[in-house]
């Protein structure tokens, strides 16, 4: 064999080794992305659209649409034409119009780090749909840890508890 053979076939080598080590580096590329997106919640995709336009088909409701105006851990709101709506993640069975991109649970505001309950006293909601599509109208009492209290019939005189855990979505109206 001689130097030109032997310098062209270390050169095939070579060539040969550089396009498996590319291979093998864009396989583990690939490998490390889908690891580290399967931390990104969907929370944090909500976070990253906050002022735009969504729908979310909620389980008990069917669509919510509007402008995603708030979200937390547990929690979002949509502001549609005439009314505002708190919206439990648990329940979302879907969303449309939200972000490719995700934001870091880090970087949230402070007030995206209180929950459900927080974000339903300061909506005080008119009615409160459930999993299950029914509806309670009322007046927001109180709400609790895990729970809403309302107040509903013409004394106000009848509570009707609501764990968050079978609480859809709740809204109030505009107007």
């Amino acid at each position: 064999m001689g130097g030109d053979e032997l310098f062209e076939l270390f050169d095939d080598l070579e060539d040969q080794a550089e396009a498996l080590y590319d291979e093998q580096r864009r396989a583990e590329l690939g490998d490390r992305s889908r690891a580290e997106y399967a931390r990104v919640s969907f929370a944090s995709r909500l976070m990253a659209s906050l002022g735009d336009p969504v729908v979310l088909r909620v389980r008990g409701v069917g669509e919510v649409a509007g402008v995603l105006s708030a979200a937390g851990a547990g929690w979002c709101r949509v502001d549609g034409p005439g009314r505002a709506w708190v919206v439990g993640l648990g329940s979302v069975l879907a969303a449309t119009g939200v972000s490719a991109r995700s934001a870091p649970e880090a970087a949230w505001p402070s007030t995206a780090r209180l929950g459900l309950g927080a974000a339903l006293r300061r909506l005080d909601p008119q009615r409160i749909h459930l999993d299950d599509g029914s509806v309670i109208d009322g007046e927001l009492a109180r709400v609790g840890g895990d729970f809403a209290e309302l107040r509903r019939g013409t004394a106000a005189a009848e509570v009707v508890l609501v764990p968050f855990s079978g609480l859809a979505a709740a809204f109030r109206s505009d107007g």
